[in-house]
Parts: structure tokens; C-alpha cells; sequence
């Protein structure tokens, strides 16, 4: 699956658009995530589990959207974007959203 966050790849056109896909996920960090991200507050700098948390997070959502892709019958996904939010005030849990743009390319003449 060829995923971009252009919206025309070069050498090929949309032949067919199957319409907007999406991969969601909610997760909250793990006890040992919690307890590194609270000490790091404390002291400052990085908070390299509450990252590892995030990039973790990310790559499933990526992964649920090819999956969304793939069901629809697309071999590219085009304008593929993230986005994420809190879902808890208190920062217990982030939403990461990635959605894009499912077709069927074809090599241009």
C-alpha cells in the first residue's frame, strides 16, 4: 500500500476514488510509562515513555487505516495526515487519529 501525504504521485493518476479512511486509536500509558512520565515532570527534560507511548499509538492507528484502505478495495492512500488529542483532562489517555484519502492508481500513459 503506497501511502503519501502528497495527493498525486508522479507516473500515476487516480483512476478510482473508494472515499476517506481512518485509523483510530485511544491509549492510555502503562503504570512503569506513568510513573517514568510523572518523575520526568518533576525534574524536567524528555519524556521518553510518554513518546515511545505516542510513536507506538501513531503506528497502530497507521496500520488500522491500510487495513481501512485495503477493505475498500485501494492501493494508495493520498493526503494521509495525523492527528491527536487528550482525551482525559489530566493527560491519562491521547487519541491519535490518521486518515487520508483511499484510491486505485493506474500508470499514465
Amino acid at each position: 500500500m503506497l501511502v503519501t501525504t502528497t495527493f498525486e504521485i508522479q507516473g500515476h493518476e487516480v483512476a478510482e476514488y473508494k472515499g476517506i479512511v481512518r485509523g483510530i486509536v485511544v491509549r492510555s500509558p502503562t503504570i512503569a510509562q506513568g510513573i517514568m512520565g510523572g518523575l520526568k515532570n518533576l525534574i524536567g527534560g524528555r519524556i521518553g515513555a510518554y513518546t515511545e507511548m505516542c510513536e507506538q499509538t501513531r503506528e497502530q492507528a497507521y496500520e488500522v487505516m491500510i487495513e481501512h484502505a485495503k477493505e475498500l478495495g485501494a492501493d494508495a492512500i493520498l493526503g494521509a495526515r495525523y492527528d491527536a488529542s487528550s482525551v482525559e483532562p489530566q493527560g491519562g489517555a491521547v487519541e491519535v487519529l490518521c486518515y487520508g484519502t483511499a484510491v486505485v492508481l493506474r500508470k499514465k500513459p
